[in-house]
């Protein structure tokens, strides 16, 4: 811990000399500025923050265009009152909005580059938790912290050890594959170089949830701090789509174990990839998850009676692929089940609300509710957040830094960039 705030105030440091100037009031402006707050000089006597409704819009470039993230300010404001104004703006509900951007950026960068790395595979609880292949962990930049693979933390730079999931050939189940996205996500998000700085290797830990809780994980463990709990995702969607901007969630069986036909797919953890316009309108309408658990009951109940066997992705390939040849051979009592399915699955929430599973990649939740009928079909299966603490603490330390660090662009300054040509009106 020492190590890593000398790192960071020795940055810090030679930032402030080079910029000379930099003063805690413009440190905190420069990176509200940065989400994408806009500052406009005005002839009136007070503040007027006009926030707008940056959460359901797809992008900070939407959000701009629609008149989002402005602040009219008095030409003449001295530096205790910006100072004041500054930390308004950085617990304001429009700022996380703003967050979500760009955490829904890094998430996305993070998650493309995992999904694509066709070195990093699936495998089964029993074989081992983890396993780094007959190279061993060393070679990939972590060191094991417990037996049977179910612990490792970096032995160097955090990134390194993220970039061996990127590019390497690494194998595990799809709760590592979450623990990993979160993780590749913040490196996204810090840029690298910062991610290293900014947390020691003993706060990036991989393995079993338990063995999670011990540690200093920033997902689960003493560096994890305050948690979120929103299971049923109410308040997230009350606040809009980019309010679930890289959210850790998962899927599981809701009748007991004796229930369970393959236990390898007994629940698929994941990270929300995207939300769109629609998804996340029929989220606030039905107040988050629950009334979706209830139809993922019901979608189960038409699916236990069709007749005739089932053969392999029999689900996946009537459900989501809409195989014709498997459509056509069904008898006209069964397709009349199948319509009542089809426009069950065609609620915006299984169209758009796009997750990452490892090894799945990204696909629709409609898609994963498909897959595990054929995997268990004697039970249904409910949708729910995990804790997490993305708009607590994680958010608080980045915050912390990116104003340590004053002047240093981030990976989400390159987004605001292009941004700026939109709200600038060039």
């Amino acid at each position: 811990m020492q190590t890593r705030r000398l790192r960071i105030a020795a940055t810090a440091l030679v930032l402030a000399t080079a910029t000379a100037v930099a003063t805690p009031h413009d440190c905190g402006q420069r990176f509200l500025e940065d989400l994408g707050w806009r500052f406009v000089p005005s002839d009136g006597a007070t503040v007027e923050i006009r926030p707008g409704t940056p959460c359901d819009r797809a992008d900070l470039v939407d959000a701009w265009r629609a008149g989002d993230l402005v602040v009219s300010i008095p030409r003449r404001f001295d530096d205790a009152a910006r100072a004041r104004l500054n930390d308004v703006l950085l617990h304001h509900p429009a700022t996380r909005c703003a967050y979500g951007f760009a955490l829904g950026a890094a998430t996305r960068r993070a998650v493309d580059r995992l999904a694509g790395n066709p070195g990093y595979r699936f495998s089964a609880v029993q074989v081992g938790w983890i396993g780094f292949g007959p190279t061993g962990s060393a070679r990939d930049g972590w060191k094991p912290i417990a037996l049977f693979g179910r612990g490792y933390q970096p032995r160097g730079a955090n990134s390194r050890a993220i970039e061996a999931f990127y590019a390497g050939h690494v194998r595990s189940e799809c709760g590592v594959g979450r623990q990993i996205a979160q993780y590749a996500t913040q490196a996204e998000l810090y840029g690298m170089q910062a991610f290293d700085e900014a947390f020691d290797a003993d706060e990036i830990v991989i393995g079993t949830f338990n063995r999670l809780h011990p540690t200093r994980s920033i997902l689960l463990g003493t560096s994890a701090g305050t948690f979120t709990h929103d299971g049923r995702a109410i308040a997230a969607s009350k606040a809009g789509r980019q309010a679930f901007m890289g959210l850790p969630g998962f899927i599981f069986h809701v009748f007991d174990r004796s229930k369970l036909d393959d236990i390898h797919n007994q629940a698929e953890n994941f990270v929300v990839y995207d939300v769109d316009a629609s998804a996340a309108a029929a989220l606030r309408a039905h107040a988050g998850f629950e009334y979706y658990n209830a139809r993922n009951r019901r979608i189960w109940e038409l699916a236990c009676s069709l007749p005739g066997p089932k053969p392999r992705r029999h689900f996946e390939r009537l459900l989501f692929e809409r195989d014709p040849t498997l459509r056509a051979a069904l008898s006209p009592q069964a397709q009349a089940t199948l319509a009542s399915l089809d426009a069950e699955l065609a609620d915006p929430f299984y169209t758009g609300f796009d997750i990452y599973v490892h090894k799945q990649g990204v696909k629709p939740v409609g898609f994963h509710i498909a897959r595990l009928l054929d995997r268990n079909p004697r039970t249904p299966f409910r949708i729910e957040l995990a804790l997490h603490n993305l708009h607590t603490t994680l958010y608080d330390r980045w915050v912390a830094y990116r104003v340590a660090v004053c002047g240093r662009p981030g990976p989400f300054a390159i987004q605001r960039s292009a941004a700026s040509r939109v709200g600038n009106g060039r």
